[in-house]
């Protein structure tokens, strides 16, 4: 494998080479935040959404950003660069630093500069994945998380058990379930199809607003498809005609069986590949 090229604090280093302080809080505490930005023919897609997320995420925590939009934007491409990808990802962590010792109370950040991470994935044939041509399998999970998933936390201990669970259970990925009601998967927001409707939970502290959602909700809204934002049921999701579910990484794909049950035939719909294809098509013209 080769060495990657990633950036710690200001510097650019051999992935062999970079350290983070044991004391540092996202390590200790899971305090930090994180973004991660899809690459496709080597340029950032939707990379302005990510950057006032993760600004919204900082600022929600009152963690200090250690830098500017603008430089950020340069970093990524160098990474681009740096590591040559044309299809895959980058992942970006802010913490609220090291402080001296381990301590509940936050540090002071006149004294404590926040750290910042950011490291390439290289997927090739990301768009073109072929999990989109069969659709995926979920079950369903008790969401037992925090209340504040609106916030891009480090803390992803329970929608990892979640992807075990559904590991165990022989599928591809988990909906996590509140009150009776779907959330979000375990690191993507979920979606129902019901005749021609498309269905998802409206954007609150109790799901993360995916930028790939906001933008295919956009997408969806301009192909005159209508699009509901509410809360769905599980057994609703189960009788549902189409599902699918958005995400970076995942962009739009299908769902075809939820708790063993079978959506429509089993196989794809008609209005996730639509939505995928469009969504693919639109972020490209705008891709930096």
């Amino acid at each position: 494998m080769t060495m990657r090229t990633v950036y710690v604090n200001g510097e650019y280093l051999p992935e062999n080479e970079a350290k983070v302080s044991i004391f540092d809080r996202g390590f200790l505490m899971a305090d930090g935040v994180y973004e991660v930005t899809s690459v496709l023919d080597g340029k950032l897609i939707d990379f302005e959404g990510h950057a006032v997320r993760l600004q919204r995420s900082l600022d929600e925590l009152d963690m200090a950003s250690p830098i500017a939009k603008d430089d950020l934007l340069e970093v990524h491409r160098e990474l681009v660069r740096l590591n040559g990808v044309n299809e895959g990802m980058i992942y970006l962590q802010i913490t609220r630093g090291a402080p001296a010792d381990r301590d509940f109370a936050f540090p002071d950040p006149e004294t404590t500069a926040s750290t910042i991470v950011l490291f390439t994935q290289n997927k090739p044939g990301l768009a073109d994945n072929p999990a989109a041509k069969k659709g995926m399998k979920v079950i369903s999970i008790d969401d037992i998380r925090w209340g504040r998933r609106d916030i891009k936390t480090v803390q992803l201990l329970y929608p990892s058990m979640g992807k075990m669970m559904a590991k165990k259970a022989g599928v591809d990925d988990a909906w996590m379930v509140q009150d009776g009601f779907v959330t979000e998967g375990t690191s993507n927001n979920a979606y129902i199809v019901k005749g021609n409707k498309i269905i998802t939970r409206e954007a609150s502290p109790d799901i993360l607003k995916g930028i790939t959602r906001t933008a295919v909700l956009r997408f969806a809204r301009e192909a005159q498809m209508e699009v509901e934002e509410r809360n769905f049921t599980i057994e609703e999701a189960r009788g549902a005609d189409e599902a699918f579910i958005t995400s970076a990484s995942t962009f739009v794909m299908p769902v075809v069986e939820i708790d063993g049950v079978a959506l429509g035939d089993g196989t794809p719909g008609r209005v996730a590949p639509r939505l995928r294809e469009i969504y693919l098509e639109e972020s490209l013209k705008t891709a930096v």
